[in-house]
């Protein structure tokens, strides 16, 4: 992880949004949250982070 992620280290301001999710996939996020030894929000900025920084090479 490059300077992307050292960035979300960084006090930003922040909004709060509510997300509805299925099920399934609250219970995947949840799984990967306890093997990374992350909160649900980190973890959660950290992929949307990766996957909008990969779509704009696109």
């Amino acid at each position: 992880m490059g300077s992307e992620s050292s960035n979300l280290k960084l006090k930003l301001s922040t909004k709060t949004i509510s997300l509805r999710l299925p099920e399934i996939l609250l219970a995947r996020v949840k799984i990967e949250v306890n093997k990374r030894h992350k909160s649900y929000q980190l973890l959660i900025q950290i992929w949307l982070s990766d996957d909008v920084k990969g779509s704009r090479r696109s």
